[in-house]
């Protein structure tokens, strides 16, 4: 498994944006796939947006689509996701993941098996 740490986090009003940072722990970075996932207080975590190893593709949930953007440094061992256009329902504790097989369609946390302790991004009305 790799170890995974997220940071970025933040409160910001609607509207706005916040960027998200997930950093790993393994050289061999770019052998797994990246995905973003969020868990809001008495919901189950949900999936947000996902990446290829070499940023090939990009797959995101109809919710994020348009505002959200991930993204990946394969030098820096690190996936990013840019939150534009903010909304208050986008409050939740944000988790990156990773996998090392190829991404299975519909993208459930359940595929993943390396987790980073989560961030907090609270959108204020």
């Amino acid at each position: 498994q790799v170890q995974l740490e997220e940071s970025g986090g933040g409160l910001v009003q609607a509207g706005g944006s916040l960027s998200l940072s997930c950093a790993a722990s393994v050289r061999t970075f770019s052998t797994y796939y990246m995905a973003w996932f969020r868990q809001a207080p008495g919901k189950e975590r949900e999936f947000v947006a996902a990446i290829t190893r070499a940023a090939g593709s990009t797959y995101y949930a109809d919710s994020v689509k348009g505002r959200f953007t991930i993204s990946r440094d394969n030098a820096k061992f690190t996936v990013y996701l840019q939150m534009n256009s903010l909304k208050p329902e986008d409050t939740a504790v944000y988790y990156c993941a990773a996998r090392t097989s190829g991404l299975v369609f519909p993208i459930r946390s359940s595929d993943f098996g390396s987790w980073g302790q989560g961030t907090q991004v609270t959108v204020s009305s």
